[in-house]
């Protein structure tokens, strides 16, 4: 089992991303006219956000639009500092939008979802006023305002401890304030309040560290958000003693995990239900079941003092109905917290000290079903989670010899074509037949799918380079024979399938 570790290419050292935490309170206001002046305030910055966004689609810079004598500040009486927070602000959902492959142009402020029902123009009374409001607070309900230590924490909105009560102060951009008390159990509360331990033990609002305040209007209530930035603990669990590989799968729904030594062998392997989460009443359960599952891994690797892998996955699609996927598929595929998890897996670990390695997702499951599933009879999911803890540690995957001598077989590699080419001609005959468009939607999806199993298996027996594949995320010189011997693999299930039928 044990393997060489594989030469790298040096690579440019990336930015440390900055992790933050947060804590939510609702806002209380002793004074109707402070509210009024507040809901004003967000009124006018979220109609500058809107603005920002469209001059910096036009080709507008930063500076020209935050100036003293600009338009933010003239036209929404924002001060400089709120100026450039919806700057920032509109400058974020821009690049949001251009990174998802949505054209910006066609942003909706408010939400698409509640403008198309909108539009729909079937309600009335109630129910129509109930989502005139809704819609009016998406739009004109948002104030934020970025920390800076060099002014005390937070200028624009600051907290103020008095008389034994937590306040926020909030600046209405024209020299008066507004104040407001904070209402909020909040765990995180303390943090927000006190320094980490190893810093001491003065107030955080006393140190001037700087955090973020943003408000958002929900059923008429104001509410307040805190973010700042949270500083790592110390590694006391490091990949030197080996990794916790991680792989989450949606059917079935659970969390495989493998203990990965420093030589790349295998030396535990587990599961973790994540059914619960479904039967959770409310996404409060939700969420305190993940954060339990979160603690339990973070356990794990501190016990074993490892590193946890995880999969570096950037987006992960999401069916919509209409689209012939059906509607379990889609169940499936809206429930699986992956992202949510991960998250709190990565912030609960930077907590811990627990070191978190992120890897290449390219050809994990295939690695894992098609290499260590039958050599150490695991299933394919905690071979998945093996192999992405083998790639954390630097370890390259070599084909096995017996699927190598069937890659070279031209018998079956025929068989193989052959499979695949009727198969295109099969699909392409039901789509012309199907009367119904997302059903025809699917059938192209699965058309498109056989044409690349093909196109891959022609491109193996005329390839002259060579097959070494690379795990790290690179492109092979060749043609991947991990992908060849999957879709050789669905082709024998396939008709091993037909023949039991038969």
């Amino acid at each position: 089992m044990k393997a060489k570790p594989k030469v790298t290419r040096k690579r440019t050292s990336r930015k440390r991303t900055k992790a933050f935490t947060g804590a939510q309170a609702l806002l209380v206001f002793p004074f109707g006219e402070d509210q009024k002046a507040t809901l004003d305030l967000m009124r006018r910055f979220s109609a500058g956000v809107r603005y920002a966004y469209n001059r910096l689609l036009e080709g507008e810079s930063r500076e020209e639009l935050k100036r003293q004598d600009g338009p933010l500040c003239a036209f929404f009486r924002l001060n400089t500092r709120y100026a450039d927070d919806a700057i920032l602000k509109a400058q974020a959902l821009l690049d949001s939008a251009r990174e998802r492959g949505e054209d910006p142009r066609k942003v909706v402020f408010g939400g698409r979802k509640l403008f198309e029902t909108l539009k729909r123009g079937h309600l009335s009374g109630k129910p129509l006023k109930e989502l005139k409001r809704e819609w009016k607070e998406k739009r004109q309900g948002l104030l934020y305002s970025r920390g800076d230590k060099t002014k005390g924490g937070n200028l624009n909105l600051r907290l103020l401890v008095k008389d034994g009560t937590l306040g926020l102060r909030i600046n209405l951009g024209d020299g008066s304030y507004a104040q407001a008390l904070i209402q909020t159990k909040h765990p995180n509360l303390n943090a927000l309040l006190k320094v980490f331990p190893w810093r001491g033990s003065n107030q955080r609002v006393y140190a001037s560290l700087p955090y973020n305040v943003e408000l958002s209007l929900k059923d008429g209530k104001v509410y307040a958000t805190f973010t700042w930035e949270e500083e790592p603990a110390p590694l006391v669990a490091t990949k030197e003693n080996g990794v916790l590989g991680i792989d989450i799968n949606a059917d079935p729904y659970h969390l495989a995990l493998a203990l990965v030594g420093p030589d790349g062998n295998l030396k535990h392997h587990l599961t973790l239900s994540l059914e619960p989460v479904d039967r959770a009443p409310n996404k409060g359960a939700k969420e305190l079941f993940l954060w339990k599952i979160a603690h339990e891994v973070v356990s794990l690797a501190l016990e074993h003092g490892v590193a946890i892998a995880t999969e570096r996955l950037k987006h992960l699609r999401k069916s919509r109905r209409g689209d012939g996927s059906g509607r379990a598929f889609r169940r499936k595929q809206h429930r699986f917290a992956y992202a949510s998890l991960l998250r709190k897996v990565h912030a609960l670990a930077r907590r811990k000290g627990v070191q978190v390695v992120e890897v290449n997702p390219q050809d994990t499951s295939t690695i894992g079903m098609l290499k260590y599933a039958p050599q150490l009879s695991l299933s394919k999911d905690v071979a998945a989670a093996y192999v992405i803890g083998r790639r954390a540690l630097g370890f390259a995957e070599k084909l096995p010899r017996g699927y190598g001598k069937l890659l070279q077989d031209k018998s079956f590699r025929d068989h193989v074509q052959g499979f695949y080419a009727s198969r295109v001609q099969e699909l392409r005959a039901k789509r012309s037949a199907e009367p119904n468009r997302y059903l025809r939607r699917k059938l192209s999806q699965k058309l498109e799918r056989a044409k690349r199993h093909l196109s891959l298996l022609s491109s193996l027996q005329g390839s002259p380079g060579s097959q070494r594949e690379v795990t790290d995320g690179r492109n092979s010189p060749g043609v991947n024979p991990w992908r060849v011997r999957s879709c050789q693999e669905l082709c024998v299930r396939v008709c091993v399938r037909g023949a039991y039928r038969s």
